[in-house]
């Protein structure tokens, strides 16, 4: 009976090991994409200003955007278009 409740035990605690890996895997994934594509470059800018320039108000996040687009028109660097 012992020997039973010992190998259920160590299945779940096996199953809740890979369980907890599967979601560390998850979120560096999205946390990636999300770096990838740029989704996070806003909410860096403001935690950036914030922390170097408290005394100035950042940008909205459309002033933000527009401005980023446009220094990626003016400067293409490696992007095909």
């Amino acid at each position: 009976m012992v020997d039973t409740m010992n190998r259920t035990d160590a299945a779940t605690t096996l199953l809740g090991t890979l369980l907890s890996a599967a979601g560390r895997v998850g979120r560096g994934i999205r946390w990636y994409i999300t770096n990838l594509m740029g989704d996070s470059a806003y909410a860096t800018y403001v935690a950036h200003q914030h922390r170097l320039h408290p005394d100035e108000e950042p940008m909205t996040e459309r002033q933000f955007w527009r401005q980023r687009m446009d220094d990626q028109d003016r400067n293409p660097g490696a992007r095909c278009c």
